[in-house]
């Protein structure tokens, strides 16, 4: 098969799986005689939350601001607290051991606390994004720059290399692949808190809107609120994965990535 159809047919497999999903899921309701206050056929959830698509729109923006402010803080901090824990041992022997056993305790197990100092407002739910993304940002920072092997540091100090440039040619690019570990695993989160947020106090958002509507038995616009979240979550992952091929090329995960 020649590579172009080769290509073609791989980038088509999950679509079509998706349009096969539901497809049976249309039919389904019609051969369960599934009631439409319980769930109601994918052509019904486009029809009626196109009728409802302004608040709709209203809202992803509100829970999209808060995923990328509290993503946004916990990479800006994670990355040098990361950095700043491999490089001064004070840190490595009291920040970072604090750092794995706040990562045991549930985030959200902050959020009515946050909600009830700091109101319904913006602010809380973007701590709590920032709060469930932080821990995988530096942990996975602190791994990847404590990877490099002493050998490839007394090269570099053999080479007459200073500390910025060892730093900038060796240790920033074999640090990174994980680093970017840390950078997915906080995108897959980030929304999940933004939207655990919303249930447990909010007046707008998708969390808030998929709440509103289950209340109302209106699983048909909880469902396209929920098809939005999963949108506004692939599009932070993908942004994130994008920015790794671009960034790091020569990783042997992005080579097979590519030609798997």
């Amino acid at each position: 098969m020649p590579l172009p159809v080769r290509q073609a047919a791989r980038l088509a497999t999950f679509p079509a799986f998706l349009a096969l999903l539901i497809l049976l899921w249309q039919k389904a309701i019609d051969w369960l005689a599934i009631p439409a206050y319980i769930l109601q056929k994918p052509s019904d959830i486009v029809i009626n939350a196109w009728a409802d698509l302004p608040r709709l729109m209203s809202y992803t923006g509100v829970t999209a601001l808060e995923t990328l402010l509290g993503y946004a803080a916990a990479i800006v901090l994670g990355v040098p607290i990361g950095l700043a824990i491999v490089f001064l041992p004070i840190l490595r022997r009291t920040l970072y051991p604090l750092l794995v056993s706040l990562e045991m305790v549930p985030k959200i197990a902050f959020a009515p606390l946050f909600i009830a100092w700091l109101g319904f407002g913006l602010l809380p739910k973007m701590i709590i994004v920032f709060l469930v993304c932080f821990f995988p940002v530096v942990l996975n920072a602190i791994a990847g720059f404590s990877a490099l092997s002493e050998e490839l540091t007394r090269f570099a100090a053999a080479t007459g290399a200073g500390f910025w440039r060892a730093f900038l040619k060796i240790r920033l690019p074999a640090a990174l692949p994980q680093c970017f570990v840390g950078f997915k695993f906080a995108a897959v989160n980030a929304t999940v808190g933004a939207t655990i947020a919303e249930f447990i106090g909010s007046d707008q958002g998708l969390g808030f809107y998929i709440q509103v509507q289950t209340g109302n038995m209106r699983p048909d616009l909880a469902f396209a609120a929920i098809f939005l979240l999963t949108l506004l979550g692939l599009a932070l992952f993908g942004a994130v994965t994008l920015v790794e091929r671009l960034t790091i090329p020569w990783d042997i995960g992005q080579r097979r990535a590519r030609q798997s």
